[in-house]
């Protein structure tokens, strides 16, 4: 299973799984088809969007092992 990082590119971790998608627009980021906002990191994702980055990394690897559990 892939960790997600905060240095990584936010469509580098939609390839990890799309279903990380939600947990972006839970944090208020709706254009992720936009060409810009694909490619920040999810650090600086969480800085524009005033989002714990910590916390938001926590959700998003958490999702990935309860799926690889299932």
């Amino acid at each position: 299973m892939k960790k997600i990082t905060k240095d990584m590119i936010i469509s580098d971790v939609l390839e990890v799984d799309i279903e990380l998608a939600p947990f972006f627009f839970e944090i208020g980021m709706h254009c992720l088809g936009c060409p810009a906002s694909r490619n920040e990191t999810v650090e600086q994702a969480c800085a524009v969007h005033n989002t714990d980055v910590d916390a938001l990394l926590a959700r998003l690897n958490g999702f990935l092992e309860e799926k690889a559990k299932a």
